[in-house]
């Protein structure tokens, strides 16, 4: 059966094909083309997202669909992961700390880190929170907020992880400083140094990071730029060793921005539950979807308490607020909560009460709603332009929610060297040896799309597609 907005789509190509709107033409805006066909906004949104991704048509930020002059064939995903099968050490995350310090200087292009430019966060409205926050200032704003956290912020996420086919009592949400700290908090509670923690790989350098300060040892499983972490090659590694946990991160994976299917994630839990190894799942990105559905948490399908869910709004509201949260089996909430107040006694009371305030009065779901659109646009932008200037049999990524691309250049292609290279250029990348423990991923990079499209921008990835033929070996 067609859905409507199919339909649509089909109705749109048509009159392209008939010549009623010509090469390079820009679209008609969404409300006159919803009046054209008599159908909602939404519905001409999803039609024109179709046909961005048939190539139909090609979205320029701030400006719309614009008619393509050829349609673009995308060029293949990177190569699924093969990582060596054994524990190892983390090692060689120095360079991360560079990229952190990068986003600190304005006329760098910030490429590298995945920091979303304030112009894609909902700065107006969280500035009136902030406001409030400070002009009602008394004794909630002056003291702690001891762990778990603010009610009021408590009761806020709850009532979001029901988006996710989550049901959580408000009690149970542990407030944390951002994502991080939530990672960090979730291996210290199950595992110890010297103890062996599954990833995927290539997966996120802070967890990484997380690993490698806490003295535990990386477990790479084979992961597909699709349809993500192999369970045969799991199941294999909790048979052969003695895994304490395993960390995913199952909605828009980063790097690679893949997707698990619900069937997938069942069976993760399944086998998490077979195996009695709990699941620490990262779902900083699910809210980022791009066709507007936020996809199911593993921990909504967590029937066996193996899940600890960790979050944090760094990607969607502001990351300088520094405020994450987890859910976690009864067994350990008790656990994470006294190491949270050990740590650094509570999360910045000051952001709990302006974001509890943003996400009952700030229109979230209104601004989720276009900051999606905006992703897809920048991400299709992005991809388009990369695979104009890089090198013949680049592969590139194509995620359904976030905003990274996942860059595999042509083999013997030292990718560390073109980050170096690059930072003459003022441009920062992220080169693919950080995500991984096992030296792998040397021709690799991720590229951050949240970053507002110009003639800069594009004269950056110029210089790096220039950059990379001439360390072509």
């Amino acid at each position: 059966m067609t859905l409507l907005y199919q339909d649509i789509a089909n109705r749109l190509h048509q009159h392209i094909e008939a010549g009623l709107y010509k090469i390079g033409e820009r679209l008609p805006g969404v409300r006159l083309l919803s009046q054209q066909f008599g159908v909602s906004v939404s519905t001409i949104v999803q039609a024109q997202r179709q046909l961005e991704n048939e190539g139909t048509l090609e979205a320029r930020p701030r400006s719309g669909y614009y008619i393509c002059e050829r349609p673009w064939i995308k060029p293949e995903l990177p190569s699924p992961s093969s990582p060596p099968q054994r524990p190892m050490p983390v090692t060689g995350q120095e360079l991360s700390l560079h990229l952190a310090r990068v986003v600190n200087q304005e006329d760098f292009i910030q490429l590298g880190a995945a920091v979303p430019h304030a112009s894609f966060l909902p700065m107006r409205a969280l500035q009136r929170s902030l406001n409030k926050v400070v002009r009602n200032y008394d004794n909630r704003a002056a003291n702690y907020a001891f762990p778990p956290g603010l009610p009021s912020l408590q009761q806020q996420i709850a009532r979001r992880m029901l988006a996710s086919g989550d049901r959580v009592h408000p009690e149970d949400i542990l407030i944390t400083n951002g994502g991080h700290e939530a990672l960090t908090l979730a291996l210290r509670t199950v595992a110890q140094a010297g103890d062996i923690i599954a990833i995927e790989s290539p997966t996120f350098y802070g967890l990484l990071q997380v690993i490698d300060s806490l003295g535990m040892k990386a477990l790479e499983i084979p992961t597909d730029p699709q349809s993500g972490i192999s369970l045969p090659a799991l199941e294999l590694a909790l048979e052969q060793w003695p895994i304490k946990a395993c960390v995913l991160i199952p909605n828009f994976h980063n790097p690679l921005g893949c997707l698990l299917s619900d069937s997938h994630k069942q069976a993760l839990v399944k086998l998490a539950h077979k195996y009695q190894v709990p699941l620490i799942e990262d779902d900083i990105y699910a809210d980022l979807a791009y066709n507007g559905e936020r996809p199911r948490s593993l921990h909504s399908f967590d029937i066996h308490q193996c899940v600890i869910y960790c979050s944090s709004f760094s990607k969607t509201v502001a990351q300088g607020l520094r405020l994450g949260w987890m859910l976690l089996p009864p067994k350990d909430l008790e656990r994470a909560t006294y190491f949270k107040y050990v740590t650094n006694l509570a999360a910045p009371t000051l952001s709990q009460l302006a974001i509890a305030d943003y996400l009952e009065h700030g229109g979230h779901e209104r601004y989720l709603r276009q900051v999606q659109l905006q992703y897809q646009q920048q991400v299709s932008l992005f991809a388009r332009t990369l695979n104009k200037y890089l090198p013949e049999g680049t592969r590139i990524s194509q995620p359904k929610g976030g905003f990274v691309l996942w860059v595999e250049l042509p083999n013997n292609l030292d990718t560390l060297a073109l980050a170096h290279q690059m930072i003459e250029h003022k441009v920062s990348i992220a080169p693919g040896r950080l995500f991984t423990a096992s030296a792998k991923y040397t021709n690799c990079i991720r590229i951050n799309c949240a970053q507002p499209w110009s003639p800069v921008v594009e004269k950056a990835l110029i210089s790096l597609g220039h950059e990379c033929l001439r360390l072509a070996p």
